[in-house]
């Protein structure tokens, strides 16, 4: 396999996708913050001081996704048509994180995808902290990804349980 952004001398670079069609790209991440059972109630019955956790994290998300390129060094900036972030309470003591970006573009929004779990998961963090510092972020993955020269991928359960 042949690592993309380094160039013939192993030196780090931005891939030229000048010479690419443009496709449909889309991709779907996950994430996970565990907390205390408590914390999860108070997300779910909308009573942590700071407001509505889940909509602010959502909000965090879909701001991140737009401006992953300006956080991810070598990533470019993508016209992003759609990110869309789910969660599910899963009791007694987690929020699962869905995020799914999609553009036609040059190049794929998986990185956009895990930008948008990632922040809507330090949002969390942030919107909790002061009731629960014990939390843990994590399980960040790729479920899918489709369009483009490589085509689709989808996680397998063996790679669920590794």
């Amino acid at each position: 396999m042949e690592l993309t952004h380094t160039n013939e001398s192993g030196q780090v670079h931005m891939v030229d996708v000048g010479e690419k069609e443009i496709t449909r790209r889309e991709a779907v991440a996950h994430g996970l913050v565990r907390m205390k059972a408590e914390t999860l109630s108070l997300i779910k019955d909308n009573l942590i001081k700071k407001g509505d956790v889940l909509s602010a994290a959502r909000i965090a998300g879909i701001m991140a996704a737009k401006r992953t390129g300006e956080i991810i060094p070598l990533c470019h900036t993508v016209p992003l048509s759609s990110v869309e972030i789910d969660f599910n309470l899963i009791e007694p003591d987690a929020v699962e994180i869905i995020a799914e970006t999609k553009c036609d573009f040059k190049t794929g929004v998986e990185m956009e995808a895990f930008t948008a779990v990632s922040a809507a998961a330090l949002t969390i963090y942030d919107m909790c902290k002061a009731v629960d510092r014990g939390m843990e972020i994590g399980e960040i993955y790729l479920i899918m990804k489709s369009g483009g020269r490589s085509g689709t991928y989808v996680r397998s359960e063996e790679e669920s349980d590794a």
